[in-house]
């Protein structure tokens, strides 16, 4: 038998099994629901940080946009909307730049 197991055996702490307090809380409830509204921190400059230490100083590479993905998920309606709309946003920005090099030329 596991560890785990045998503690649960036990008299003493079979109580733990069975009392919510103590369960894992589901990835469902876990993470806040945001609406579209704040779907842009997700892929926002101004929101990204980029850490090099920890808390305790250890060396680390990661972003704080990981950070975000962890804690918040996009409502199910919006994510499919989400998905879409960065799709939509990149080709936007594609004619701008296009529709940009066009005006510099003129001037």
């Amino acid at each position: 038998m596991s560890a785990q197991e045998e503690i649960l055996s036990d008299g003493r702490f079979s109580c733990v099994a069975r009392d919510p307090r103590f369960w894992e809380m589901p990835e469902k409830e876990r993470k806040v629901k945001i609406d579209k509204r704040f779907r842009a921190m997700f892929h926002d400059k101004k929101f990204k940080l980029r850490y090099t230490v920890d808390k305790r100083g250890r060396p680390v590479n990661y972003t704080s946009t990981e950070n975000l993905r962890k804690f918040y998920a996009l409502s199910e309606s919006d994510s499919d909307l989400s998905e879409s709309d960065s799709k939509e946003l990149a080709v936007k920005k594609k004619k701008k730049k296009k529709g940009k090099g066009k005006g510099e030329g003129d001037s």
